[in-house]
């Protein structure tokens, strides 16, 4: 059965498809985030590759220091946006990216001795603003059960081993990253953390920042707040470096939705109802993770008197959301309300087939106000071609 009851907001208002993020519930999440860095003495960045609604960022960096990038568009993205630090890494990044970002990055981590060896003398040259240099290094503490989502499975391309340190000149980095969790809890850091002490000692003892990566499921209900408050203070206090933070679900958790149509219903004993959105292009995690998202109202197969199967408008056979069950039958025209739909859908999305995108809406409880933040037509298909 759904966890949620109900939205705030009533899904008959709704044009759909349509992402409606509550603006009440992400103020709530970021209260808490708030709360973790003035108890922990950590700074908390938003990472874009997870929750990048810039329409939000008013109200986002009244509580964060900043934005997370994954490269150069991202970066553009928290300069010109959210205005505050822009912190940034990519596997590799190119010459010309490399122009564009150092005027305004704060810290550059760099994925490799090879890539920060290459732009090292582009930093040092920088005139104005020269963004703090990091190397990202790989705890090789594998915690992740999805292979596609480990930053730590065996021969990941992501950060340096200690192995490749050795006798390596560290001179000039001032920061050392991490990433190593997936919506784990603040245990499994504590783990990580081990691993990087215990790998990297030399180079943490001439950093003045160290940026933990993002995976950490604060805001989720039983996640365990104290302990990781606990344990970036011990490492704060051991090292004397500076602390960040850098999630991208924690934001946007249990904020956002996905309201949909019931378009079609078909087949015999088996009944799939078609849905205007898709999994393929909406939320692509489904497929990926795979996962099963939860429909307010809705239970497992059988659960209730009507099984359907939910598929979307794509012409991939496999666009199945999953199937569902509900108290009395699916009617054509019915909207349905996939939860926490808030972090890593939007930013995936994409316009196979031709499939519409769903517009981008916000909800505020406080004056009840159903806001078309975005909507998306043919030219934004078209323009995304050649």
């Amino acid at each position: 059965m759904s966890q949620i009851a109900q939205t705030s907001f009533d899904p008959a208002r709704v044009a759909t498809p349509a992402y409606v993020v509550d603006l009440a519930l992400l103020k709530k999440n970021l209260t808490l985030l708030q709360q973790v860095q003035e108890t922990s003495g950590a700074k908390i960045l938003l990472a874009l590759k997870g929750f990048s609604m810039f329409s939000t960022f008013g109200l986002v960096r009244e509580y964060l220091q900043g934005c997370c990038a994954s490269g150069l568009n991202e970066a553009l993205l928290a300069h010109h946006e959210f205005g505050k630090e822009v912190h940034v890494y990519c596997p590799a990044f190119k010459e010309a990216e490399m122009e564009q970002i150092l005027p305004i990055a704060c810290h550059i981590s760099f994925n490799s001795l090879a890539q920060w060896q290459r732009f090292k003398p582009v930093l040092e040259a920088a005139e104005g603003n020269r963004p703090s240099p990091g190397l990202r290094v790989n705890p090789e503490l594998s915690t992740v059960e999805v292979a596609l989502y480990d930053p730590c499975s065996p021969g990941c391309r992501l950060g340096t081993r200690d192995i490749e340190l050795e006798d390596a000149d560290l001179t000039g980095l001032e920061g050392l990253h991490f990433h190593a969790l997936c919506e784990q809890n603040s245990d499994v850091l504590e783990r990580v953390i081990e691993s990087v002490e215990r790998r990297f000692p030399k180079f943490l003892k001439q950093v003045k920042w160290v940026n933990m990566g993002g995976g950490h499921h604060i805001t989720k209900p039983g996640y365990d707040v104290e302990r990781l408050v606990r344990v970036v203070k011990a490492f704060r206090e051991r090292h004397n470096v500076e602390v960040y933070l850098e999630p991208g679900e924690a934001i946007a958790l249990n904020t956002g939705y996905l309201v949909t149509s019931v378009l079609d219903i078909v087949g015999a004993e088996e009944k799939t109802a078609i849905l205007d959105t898709s999994a393929t292009c909406h939320m692509p995690d489904v497929l990926e993770m795979p996962y099963r998202p939860q429909i307010i109202g809705a239970g497992l197969p059988s659960e209730h008197s009507h099984t359907y199967k939910l598929g979307g408008t794509s012409c991939l056979a496999g666009d199945v959301i999953g199937a569902y069950s509900f108290p009395e039958p699916l009617q054509l025209g019915q909207k349905l309300v996939f939860t926490d739909m808030g972090h890593y859908t939007m930013v995936k999305t994409t316009t196979f087939n031709g499939v519409p995108h769903p517009d981008i809406d916000t909800y505020d409880p406080a004056t009840d106000e159903l806001r078309v933040v975005r909507r998306f037509g043919y030219e934004d298909f078209r323009n995304r071609l050649s």
